[in-house]
């Protein structure tokens, strides 16, 4: 039996996570199908919904510890996918040229399916010396929604943390911090026809934004790279014929090192002017693990990699609410995934991906 044929039921998995629609909610029956494959391999399974059809999965198997020495962690919900501008249905699941297809196959149930499959055969081969957990959350991708709703006492904490976000399967030590923004700002009204009676809050705020999207200067961390300001959204006006008195942008920063929630604050209200007011909507910090904290689990993940300069990615995970709870393990980002695919049109993933990905997962769980 070949690699593909032993971790097969990693691919089932992923397909039937991809055909469940968990796009922008609805994570309830993904949660159910994850919760119930642990189960029928005699893992401790806890489901939790918080808020009707979104639920969070913890699970554990081995025997009752202060810390468990590997958690593996991913998210349940995918962005949207408009259909009509897919070649394929996004939510078919299918297998075509070596790739699973469709929305969340790449960011992340292929990832998601990898560890429930890696920990089930550890389990199963090795019941008295597999000690494992792993969470699931629903709303990763509206800002870690799920992760913040788990209840604090169902979680035991970790030495090693596995976050299966895509990194085809490359070994990533964190990533940047993530902070949004409202940006405000207020006119008064007036008749379109004398607008001189009025203070346009469009013209204000396309100001501000304007200098935002032309300033490049922004901090440069030695591990993390370049901080990052983009302009997400602008929503002003009611008719033509009505001079605004409110508009607001929203803006995603990613901070880095050194150039954290205040520091980007205090920049971006200098670039904004007087007359244009802040308000967070989310403030989540960044990871960095100590590249010396990991080696052995890089090690046993991809060979060789513990040898190559840490890597730390530009997207946010579910380890920024986690760590905390978890009592600040050791963070190493890695899943099947392809970065590039991540919510993207047509999105797909490599089923030599999956099947490297799942035995390096089983490999960690034996060995570490």
């Amino acid at each position: 039996m070949d690699d593909a044929d032993t971790w097969r039921g990693a691919t089932d998995l992923a397909r039937r996570l991809v055909r469940i629609d968990t796009r922008g909610g609805r994570e309830a029956p993904a949660a159910a199908l994850v919760a119930d494959r642990l189960d029928g391999a005699g893992f401790d399974v806890r489901v939790e919904e918080p808020i009707s059809g979104r639920a969070n999965v913890v699970a554990r198997f081995g025997p009752a510890v202060p810390r468990v020495p590997v958690t593996f962690t991913g998210h349940l919900d995918t962005v949207p996918a408009d259909p009509s501008g897919w070649s394929f249905d996004p939510m078919s699941g299918e297998l075509r040229d070596g790739r699973l297809l469709g929305r969340g196959s790449s960011d992340m149930k292929a990832g998601v399916a990898c560890q429930v499959e890696a920990a089930i055969r550890a389990a199963r081969e090795s019941p008295r010396d597999t000690a494992v957990q792993l969470i699931f959350t629903f709303g990763e991708e509206t800002g870690c929604h799920g992760a913040e709703e788990i209840d604090a006492a169902s979680l035991t904490p970790t030495d090693l943390l596995i976050v299966a976000e895509p990194t085809g399967n490359r070994t990533v030590l964190g990533h940047k911090g993530v902070l949004w923004l409202a940006a405000t700002a207020r006119g008064v009204s007036a008749h379109g026809s004398r607008p001189e009676l009025g203070r346009n809050a469009i013209a204000a705020l396309a100001a501000a934004a304007s200098r935002i999207h032309a300033h490049h200067d922004w901090p440069v961390s030695a591990t993390h790279g370049p901080a990052t300001v983009s302009i997400g959204t602008f929503h002003a006006g009611e008719q033509p014929n009505l001079v605004p008195d409110r508009a607001e942008m929203r803006l995603d920063v990613r901070t880095v090192p050194g150039f954290g929630r205040d520091e980007a604050i205090a920049e971006v209200a200098r670039l904004c002017g007087d007359g244009i007011g802040l308000e967070p909507l989310l403030d989540l910090p960044g990871i960095a693990t100590d590249p010396s904290a990991a080696a052995a689990a890089r090690e046993l993940l991809a060979p060789g990699s513990s040898a190559r300069p840490a890597e730390y990615a530009t997207y946010f995970t579910d380890a920024s609410v986690l760590t905390g709870r978890l009592g600040d393990p050791a963070v190493v980002v890695y899943g099947p995934g392809d970065p590039d695919q991540a919510h993207v049109t047509d999105e797909s993933c490599s089923l030599a991906a999956m099947t490297e990905s799942a035995e390096a997962m089983h490999r960690l769980l034996r060995r570490l």
